[in-house]
């Protein structure tokens, strides 16, 4: 009997290592490198660390570099290796789209791309002494506004739209939206080149209100510093989009992209004060994020190809030629 049941265990050990060297595998030490745009510096690593408590992210390690979303789409452009993106605004990854690094498919899920959302908010002091409530005070004698520089960032080309098209929906004509931004800019008391400096210079003390994403302020909040937030009546909606770098790592790092849709990463990002994108998620955190009368979107001002041509063009934008009479650097 034992001579019999030896070469039957020997058989079944060899059938074993043959099905498993046969099966596909994956490096164990795969490394994925996430390049994003500055806000989400925060919550990314609980995401990763999320992931790989999963089946699919087991193995997997993760590097990441966040900075101003147009610096860091021109970096991954220029060479900078990424193998997942999350930038600010549509434009930064239809940058890497035309380098072919990005497929023109991207956007083709259910979501269009975009992984998380936010709305445009004040953040204001403590006390609020400038009783700051509306667009229209932003503008008073003596306020300060702090925001990015639109040429660097693009949480600041949320902010500027915001504030043209928050004018818009009051009612104002073309013309006086396009007069409030030459107010606004010059109320202007700090160009960070991301929106996370320009929330690190309002923190130590410039300006009286500072333009944001809502998820910022709920950070700054959650990490005891002395402000609070408010959503104005008419502000803008931002949507972050996310897709895989064509690199060699294409497969993990899209798995890593699909799975930041699901119901778990959803909360995730709802936690960490971004509203999220899966329906069910936002359901249920919907007294955190509630809604405003007059929200709108990039396409209420004309989408961003329009946006930019007529706003951002290097040498005839609107903002370009507000920035450049007031010395300001508009070099990106």
């Amino acid at each position: 009997m034992r001579r019999s049941v030896l070469p039957l265990a020997l058989l079944a050990a060899l059938t074993a290592v043959s099905l498993a060297s046969a099966a596909p595998t994956r490096s164990r030490d795969t490394n994925l490198t996430i390049v994003g745009y500055s806000i989400p510096t925060a919550v990314f690593p609980k995401l990763t660390a999320a992931y790989q408590a999963t089946p699919a992210g087991n193995g997997i390690k993760f590097a990441s570099s966040f900075a101003a979303s147009e610096v860091q789409s021109k970096a991954v452009a220029a060479g900078l290796p990424a193998d997942v993106v999350n930038f600010s605004i549509e434009t930064d990854m239809n940058r890497l789209v035309g380098a072919k690094l990005v497929d023109k498919s991207w956007a083709n899920n259910r979501y269009h791309g975009i992984v998380s959302k936010s709305v445009v908010v004040f953040v204001l002091r403590n006390g609020n002494p400038k009783h700051i409530r509306t667009w229209d005070d932003l503008v008073k004698p003596g306020v300060g506004v702090v925001f990015p520089n639109p040429f660097s960032s693009g949480g600041a080309r949320w902010d500027v739209m915001a504030a043209y098209g928050a004018l818009k929906r009051e009612g104002k004509s073309d013309k006086q939206a396009l007069a409030y931004l030459k107010q606004l800019f010059q109320h202007n008391v700090s160009q960070d080149t991301s929106g996370r400096n320009a929330l690190n210079t309002f923190l130590s003390g410039r300006g009286d209100v500072l333009l944001d994403y809502e998820s910022d302020a709920k950070l700054a909040q959650s990490q005891g510093k002395p402000v609070y937030y408010l959503i104005p009546k008419a502000t803008l909606q931002i949507e972050t989009p996310l897709a895989a770098v064509n690199s060699s790592n294409k497969a993990e790092a899209q798995k890593f992209v699909n799975w930041l849709y699901t119901p778990p990463a959803q909360t995730i990002w709802a936690e960490n004060g971004f509203r999220p994108v899966d329906v069910n998620v936002s359901r249920r955190f919907a007294k955190q994020f509630p809604p405003r009368p007059w929200l709108f979107k990039i396409g209420y001002v004309g989408g961003w190809n329009r946006v930019n041509a007529r706003f951002f063009d290097p040498t005839n934008g609107i903002v370009t030629k507000i920035e450049q009479s007031l010395g300001v650097s508009t070099g990106g």
